[in-house]
């Protein structure tokens, strides 16, 4: 009978710990929009406040460029990471329409395979011919910015919801590096470059998200090119991949 009444006190616990509620009160059992989607801070909700999503983001992406070179070209290996700290504000009652806005950091990392080289005296950035020795093995174009990201936000007021986002992106390339790598396992031998002389430091683009709950595809476009001078070779940076929201 202890046995019997131990189960049934834990499934109660159960229930009540993964009980939750949509944007109109109405509780539902299911499994959780978020990691940390009950999280409040330090005091408890109100019942009545609206509810609030996608304040943590990952954007989990494949790097690429358009431009003088063709887009998906590239090797598969291009994987970059955009992490989204959002503060969500609702402009519907219902928060079926919000505004996002925050701060992010965007690794970007494009395996191209070819040799991409600047040249100080000129202040250009150009492939060259690429080593065809049987030693050298792969060339990576990678970088870090930080950007303001700002999102218009719609979804459906239960928290199952679909959603779209539309946003925007200012930002800072805090740094930009080409690496070469030669040879293989014990034999490898790797060459960093970094900076370019006509990088640009200043970027802006465009993206949007579109899914269900948690789960979104993405997908953004960079309006200026990664190199700013006329005589450079011409990249715009575009991104496609899967965005997670844990909080």
């Amino acid at each position: 009978m202890n046995k019997i009444l131990t189960t049934l006190v834990f499934i109660c616990l159960c229930s009540l710990a993964f009980t939750q509620y949509d944007s109109k009160g109405e509780e539902y059992s299911q499994f959780k929009p978020g990691f940390m989607w009950k999280f409040t801070g330090f005091r408890p909700a109100i019942p009545e406040k609206v509810y609030k999503y996608d304040r943590l983001v990952f954007d989990l992406v494949y790097s690429d460029w358009i431009g003088d070179r063709d887009p998906f070209q590239n090797h598969w290996a291009s994987i970059g990471l955009n992490t989204n700290l959002m503060f969500d504000i609702p402009l519907t009652k219902g928060n079926t329409v919000s505004l996002g806005i925050g701060l992010a950091h965007q690794y970007m990392k494009i395996r191209h395979d070819n040799h991409l080289i600047g040249d100080e005296t000129a202040g250009t950035t150009n492939f060259v011919e690429k080593d065809t020795s049987d030693t050298f093995k792969r060339s990576i174009l990678a970088g870090n910015a930080i950007s303001l990201p700002l999102e218009l936000r719609f979804h459906k007021e239960s928290w199952r919801h679909f959603k779209i986002h539309l946003g925007g992106r200012v930002g800072y390339q805090a740094n930009l590096f080409s690496k070469y790598v030669y040879g293989k396992f014990g034999d490898r031998d790797i060459f960093k470059s970094v900076g370019f002389p006509d990088q640009s430091a200043l970027i802006y683009s465009a993206h949007i998200r579109f899914g269900l709950r948690n789960w979104a595809l993405y997908g953004s476009y960079s309006f200026n090119p990664i190199f700013k001078s006329s005589n450079s070779v011409e990249l715009n940076r575009i991104q496609f991949g899967l965005s997670l929201s844990l909080f």
